[in-house]
């Protein structure tokens, strides 16, 4: 037997006898397990907050935000980076994720590479990490070679560092500016961390890119406001947007949505301001693309 396993190793127990209950009741062990979680991330709420305003300060400065993970803690920050740019109209790697093998690797490939502190290093390189750039690691155990090696590799190019982990005083924390231990315990199965650990990862993530959109202006109130109408589904989203925005009839949203050439927030704004759309455009732009400022500024 190991003696002091790593903490997202810990809780094994062969004596369990997963294999002999029924499949309600392991439904429920692992409901109650998840059920842990958010608790967990409330602890770590003024570290995310605290993570999320340093983002936003560099991103408003031109950078962008680049997620770092291995495995299964980089293909859940590659998913949410790949969300960013249909949901809020990012640009192409404004958030991206740099994944331990290459985010279409198969996942033993990956599995294997995430040993390379050195692919870390080149990773952080090759796409020209810098000062006005934030970097988050993304790693349960705080020790991920690949990771560790990217942020140091980041911290060197002078960007802001993070990292999401689920134990304290880890090895990633003491080379990151920003820490945020979310610590969930032991896993359903012993060292899953694909699992409690995981879905901890996921809520953080979406807190990080959601709130630095919203303080990014590209949000309204709860409506999303910055969507770009690729097909039917979002061209509906954007009228719909749009009419709870301002609560004008379906007529005056599409004449808004027209002389606005399908800009979301100049729409809104015309029609609430009550100024043309060129008028709103300006004011946006000098007010951050925020609607909300946009309105308080005149």
């Amino acid at each position: 037997m190991v003696d002091d396993p790593v903490a997202t190793e810990s809780g094994s127990n062969p004596h369990a006898g997963y294999e002999v209950r029924e499949s309600i009741e392991l439904v429920e062990l692992m409901n109650d397990a998840d059920a842990t979680v958010p608790a967990a991330i409330r602890e770590a709420a003024a570290a995310i907050a605290e993570t999320i305003d340093a983002v936003v300060d560099r991103l408003r400065s031109g950078g962008r935000l680049v997620y770092v993970g291995a495995g299964s803690s980089g293909r859940i920050a590659a998913l949410d980076a790949s969300e960013c740019e249909a949901t809020f109209s990012t640009a192409p790697d404004f958030v991206l994720a740099l994944v331990a093998g290459g985010t279409t690797a198969p996942p033993l490939v990956q599995a294997a590479a995430e040993d390379d502190r050195g692919a870390g290093e080149h990773d952080i390189s090759a796409v020209g990490v810098g000062q006005t750039d934030a970097v988050v690691g993304v790693s349960a155990s705080g020790s991920t070679p690949y990771v560790l090696g990217a942020l140091e590799a980041a911290a060197g190019a002078g960007a802001l560092t993070a990292c999401i982990v689920s134990v304290p005083s880890s090895e990633l924390a003491a080379i990151c500016d920003h820490e945020i231990a979310v610590v969930v315990g032991p896993e359903f199965l012993a060292g899953s961390t694909r699992l409690k650990a995981g879905t901890a990862q996921k809520l953080v993530l979406n807190a990080i890119s959601t709130i630095s959109m919203i303080r990014l202006g590209k949000t309204y109130g709860n409506l999303m406001v910055d969507v770009v109408a690729a097909n039917e589904k979002l061209r509906e989203r954007v009228r719909r947007i749009v009419g709870e925005a301002t609560g004008a009839p379906a007529a005056d949203v599409d004449a808004a949505l027209e002389a606005a050439e399908g800009d979301t927030r100049v729409a809104i704004l015309s029609v609430l301001a009550n100024i043309d759309a060129e008028s709103a455009r300006v004011r946006l732009d000098e007010s951050g693309r925020s609607i909300g400022r946009a309105l308080e500024s005149r």
